[in-house]
């Protein structure tokens, strides 16, 4: 598969925030058949996953310093971080890091939308991000699950400029998408019923891969904990959601 188009507002990376960053390599090398990159000492630690030579994700270490959690963080294509910065501040979100230079490859920030959720920006330059998406190994989707529904969709229309289009409203299931049909990019779901009040809205990550149910395993054996066992969505394929041993959650999901 070619490398992604990357358009205003699309996911273009995704970076893991880990205590065990000599572990993980082997934990998420044997999930997915990653092999890391160091990309230099001016970088403090920070490294790159890759499958089949190809970036797919970034890893830094997580000292415990700042009293933050293992986590997966997706990162927005923006052609101004400061402007989009100002855009966030401007459509209820707050500035978690502001902006800064990563030496020649691009501008990066991090805002929290208006439920809470981490997001970063990504201002390309050199480096454009992710190579790979939507084959095994690789991220495939990401879904922001979120109790302020309505403010969130007009924050990343607004801020991120997404194509926001309405994919369902129902009691049952609200969704709106970064895009339609073939072009979907990213996805946003009422998490109203089952996201606790005081719970923050939180991105989830997905990687593509061949058995859902045996990599899900896997994780397990290697340490991981389970959220949600696998299950079939009409129309998509196979879910799992699960943790690293450190408590990093993502899913994994096998396409029909």
């Amino acid at each position: 598969m070619p490398a992604p188009t990357l358009v205003l507002g699309a996911p273009c990376w995704i970076d893991l925030y880990s205590s065990d960053t000599d572990r993980a390599k082997d934990f998420y090398g044997r999930l997915f058949g990653w092999t890391t990159m160091d990309p230099g000492p001016e970088y403090g630690g920070y490294f790159i996953f890759q499958k089949d030579g190809k970036v797919v994700a970034g890893c830094m270490g997580n000292d415990g310093e700042q009293g933050h959690p293992d986590t997966w963080t997706l990162y927005l294509q923006s052609d101004d971080a400061d402007a989009t910065v100002e855009a966030a501040k401007a459509n209820g979100g707050t500035v978690l890091m502001e902006p800064m230079d990563v030496t020649q490859n691009g501008r990066f920030a991090m805002v929290a939308d208006p439920g809470g959720a981490a997001i970063g920006i990504w201002q390309p330059r050199e480096v454009h991000g992710f190579e790979i998406r939507g084959e095994p190994g690789a991220a495939s989707w990401f879904e922001l699950h979120t109790r302020a529904y309505d403010d969130s969709v007009g924050f990343y229309r607004d801020a991120f400029g997404w194509d926001a289009h309405t994919a369902s409203d129902s009691d049952e299931l609200r969704y709106t998408t970064h895009g339609e049909g073939e072009n979907m990019l990213a996805g946003i779901m009422d998490a109203s019923g089952y996201l606790p009040e005081d719970a923050p809205a939180r991105w989830s990550v997905y990687f593509e891969v061949e058995d859902a149910d045996a990599t899900a395993a896997l994780a397990i054996e290697r340490g991981g904990s389970m959220l949600s066992e696998p299950f079939d969505m009409s129309g998509i394929g196979r879910i799992a959601g699960v943790t690293d041993p450190w408590g990093a959650s993502f899913s994994v999901v096998a396409l029909e």
